[in-house]
C-alpha cells in the first residue's frame, strides 16, 4: 500500500502523525492508498519553509518569475496524459474530462506567465508641478489555498500559479480524496525551476486547515468548497486578519425560453447536468422550463437521451463513457438519498439512477443519470446543492417569474439562458443576480484572463479567483506620491497639501 505524504521545501515528506487517510479508486471502491493527515506542527513547518522562501522570492524580478510558469506550462503539456489518468483513478471522471480540467488550470499558468505586464502598477507624470505618483503592486508573502476533492488540478492552479508569479509562497492543502495530483504538479514546478520552499503541499484534515487559518504568518487563503465550511474559513481566517476568497456552494438554474434551439439545449444540457457525474460547481442542476409544451418536450428527448448515455469507469473501455462515478460510497449514499426525497416530497421521478450497477465493478460508486420533473421550491432536491448526476426540471409560465425564481434562491453561482431573442438575453444579463451567466453557454466558466466567482451565499469575499481579481488579491497597492525638489525649501506648510 502506497502511502502519501507532504511535499515540503522541494521534497516529500512522510507524515509522522500516525494518522491516514483511505485514497479509493471511484469506479472498482478498492483501496489503492494512503495519505498521511499531518499535525499542526507539520503545518506548521510548511508555513515556515514557505516564510523563509518568501525572503529570496519576492526578490527575483517578475520576468524570472514568468520565466518559470513558462517551464511549468510547457512539462504541464508533457506530462497531461499521465496528471490526467491520476485525476481519473482518484476522482472517478472520464479520460477526456481529466484532460480538459487540466487545460482549464493550464490557461490560468498561461496567463500567469504575463506577471510582468500584469504587476507593473501605474504612473501619473506630474499630479501637481514637480510632483509625480505611482502604485506598486508587492506580494503578500506565504498564502495558502484549500482544495475540494473535484477538481485536484484545476482548483488548486486557480489559485498558486497567480500567487507565486506574484511574488508569494503558497501552501496547498489538497483533499485527502485525491491527493496524488496536487504532489505531482509540486514535483513539475521544482523541475520547472521554482526554489525550494516557494511551493509546498501538506495533505491533512481539519487540523490542518485550522492552523492555515490562525497562524500569524499566512497571510492570504484561497478555497473553494460548501458553503457550510467557505462560511466557517471566512470567519475564522478573516477574524485572524488574513485576506479571504471562499467560493461556496451552487445551484445553477438554466432557463430554456420557447423560441430556444430544442437539440442546441438538450445537448448542452446532456454534458451541463450529467458531465463529470454532475461534480461540478458549474454543474446545471435545474431546467427552468417557460410553458408546459417546452417541458414536455424536454423531458421526452432528455429521457430518450439519458437512455442512451453511457456510464462507466473512467479509463479503460474500447469507447469511452460519457460519466462516471461519484467520489466515494457514501457520497454515493448522499445523492441518493437525495432522489429519494424528491420522490417522498412530490417530485415526478423521470429517471432513477439509484440502483445502477457498472457489471464486472459492482463495489464502484456509481449513481446512474436522474431526472425529475415538476419539481418546485420548498423541496430539498430543489433548495440544496447535490452535487451530483440529478437534473430537475422546473415549470414556470413566464420569463419574469423564471427570473424571480433564480433570484429568489439563496445562491448565485452560475445560470444560463436559451433563447434566439437578443433582447430577452440582454435583460436577463442585466437584472439576473449571479456572479457568472450564460447566453446559449450551458456552464460559463470564464477564460483565466477573467475571473471567477459567484453572487449571494457562493462567495465570501471580495474578490474573484484568477484573472484581474486573481492578481488584486494576491499583491497589496502601495502608492508613492514624490517630489524632487532642485533646492532645500524654507518654512513649513501647516495647511491641507493640495497640488497646484
Amino acid at each position: 500500500m502506497q502511502t502519501l505524504g507532504n511535499f515540503i521545501s522541494g521534497q516529500s515528506v512522510a507524515s509522522d502523525s500516525g494518522r491516514f487517510s483511505a485514497v479509493y479508486n471511484p469506479a472498482t471502491g478498492e483501496q489503492t492508498k494512503q495519505v498521511g493527515l499531518s499535525s499542526a506542527d507539520e503545518t506548521r513547518a510548511a508555513i515556515a519553509s514557505a516564510q523563509e522562501a518568501f525572503k529570496t522570492w519576492s526578490k527575483v524580478t517578475p520576468l524570472n518569475r514568468a520565466r518559470v510558469m513558462f517551464k511549468f506550462k510547457a512539462l504541464l503539456e508533457q506530462h497531461a496524459d499521465e496528471l490526467a489518468e491520476l485525476i481519473t483513478s482518484e476522482h472517478g471522471k472520464v479520460f477526456s474530462d481529466a484532460k480538459g480540467e487540466l487545460t482549464r488550470g493550464l490557461e490560468v499558468v498561461e496567463f500567469a506567465c504575463g506577471i510582468p505586464h500584469l504587476q507593473k502598477g501605474e504612473h501619473s507624470l506630474n499630479v501637481g508641478r514637480g510632483v509625480d505618483s505611482m502604485s506598486l503592486m508587492q506580494p503578500l508573502g506565504v498564502c495558502a489555498g484549500i482544495a475540494p476533492f473535484n477538481f485536484p488540478a484545476m482548483v488548486p492552479m486557480w489559485m498558486f500559479p497567480v500567487a507565486i508569479a506574484c511574488g508569494n509562497t503558497f501552501v496547498m492543502k489538497p483533499s485527502e480524496k485525491d491527493p496524488s495530483t496536487p504532489l505531482r504538479l509540486a514535483e513539475l514546478l521544482k523541475e520547472a525551476g521554482l526554489p525550494d520552499g516557494v511551493f509546498n503541499v501538506v495533505n491533512g484534515d481539519k487540523e490542518s486547515v485550522d492552523v492555515l487559518l490562525t497562524d500569524e504568518r499566512v497571510q492570504a487563503v484561497s478555497f473553494v468548497g460548501s458553503t457550510p465550511i467557505a462560511e466557517y474559513i471566512y470567519s475564522t481566517a478573516s477574524a485572524h486578519g488574513k485576506r479571504v476568497q471562499a467560493l461556496g456552494g451552487a445551484k445553477n438554474h438554466m432557463v430554456v425560453m420557447p423560441d430556444a434551439d430544442p437539440e442546441q439545449v438538450v445537448g448542452s444540457l446532456m454534458g451541463a447536468a450529467y458531465g463529470s457525474a454532475g461534480e461540478r460547481c458549474m454543474a446545471i442542476s435545474v431546467a427552468v422550463c417557460v410553458g408546459d409544451e417546452v417541458a414536455d418536450k424536454l423531458i421526452s428527448r432528455m429521457s430518450e437521451e439519458i437512455d442512451q448515455m453511457r456510464v462507466g469507469p473512467g479509463m479503460g473501455l474500447a469507447e469511452e463513457a460519457h460519466m462516471g462515478p461519484v467520489i466515494s460510497k457514501e457520497h454515493a449514499a448522499k445523492v441518493k438519498a437525495y432522489i429519494t426525497s424528491g420522490i417522498e416530497q412530490g417530485a415526478a421521478l423521470i429517471r432513477d439512477g439509484r440502483e445502477f450497477v457498472y457489471a464486472g465493478h459492482e463495489n464502484g460508486y456509481f449513481v446512474g443519470p436522474t431526472l425529475f420533473d415538476h419539481v418546485k421550491p420548498g423541496m430539498r432536491v430543489y433548495n440544496e446543492e447535490i452535487f451530483g448526476p440529478v437534473l430537475c426540471v422546473v415549470r414556470v409560465n413566464s420569463y419574469a417569474e423564471a427570473v424571480a425564481l433564480i433570484n429568489a434562491h439563496e445562491y448565485g453561482n452560475g445560470t444560463a439562458i436559451f433563447t434566439r431573442d437578443g433582447d430577452t438575453a440582454r435583460q436577463f444579463c442585466e437584472e439576473i443576480q449571479v456572479g457568472m451567466v450564460g447566453v446559449n453557454v450551458p456552464i460559463p466558466v470564464p477564460m483565466a484572463f477573467h475571473s471567477f466567482g459567484g453572487w449571494k451565499r457562493s462567495l465570501f469575499g471580495p474578490l474573484h479567483m484568477h484573472g484581474p481579481d486573481g492578481v488584486r488579491f494576491y499583491t497589496r497597492m502601495k502608492t508613492i506620491t514624490a517630489r524632487w525638489p532642485t533646492g532645500l525649501r524654507a518654512g513649513a506648510e501647516f495647511s491641507m497639501p493640495t497640488m497646484k
